[in-house]
């Protein structure tokens, strides 16, 4: 998958906003305000940093080499993922899933409502 796609992705979800809040080449995407992903534009290969259930974080790292613990990030709630490996682009859609939902799931429940009602 490359970053156009990822990029039309993430910002296909609701609630979704991009923005550069660490430097000019760290794409960050945030739902209602809390990050779920987040790529360097000039790190080679292409990956993305995406947040994990811990235990499911630590099996996807046994079985595909693709998946490592999170670049500067909390090893225990981040991965990284190589987008331009061997991952089939169905399993990458589905890991950016995950990291939204779970990023929803752990919002008030105010926020909550305010992306039901966008």
């Amino acid at each position: 998958m490359n970053v156009e796609t990822f990029r039309d992705y993430c910002l296909s979800k609701k609630g979704v906003t991009e923005s550069f809040p660490f430097d000019k080449t760290t794409l960050v995407f945030k739902v209602m305000g809390k990050m779920f992903a987040l790529t360097g534009l000039d790190r080679i290969p292409f990956s993305v940093n995406l947040k994990c259930d811990p235990d499911r974080g630590v099996e996807l790292r046994e079985y595909h080499p693709e998946i490592t613990p999170g670049y500067h990030m909390s090893k225990v709630h981040w991965n990284t993922v190589d987008f331009t490996g061997s991952l089939p682009a169905t399993m990458l859609f589905e890991l950016i899933d995950h990291s939204y939902d779970l990023v929803v799931s752990s919002l008030t429940k105010k926020l909550k409502q305010e992306l039901e009602n966008l």
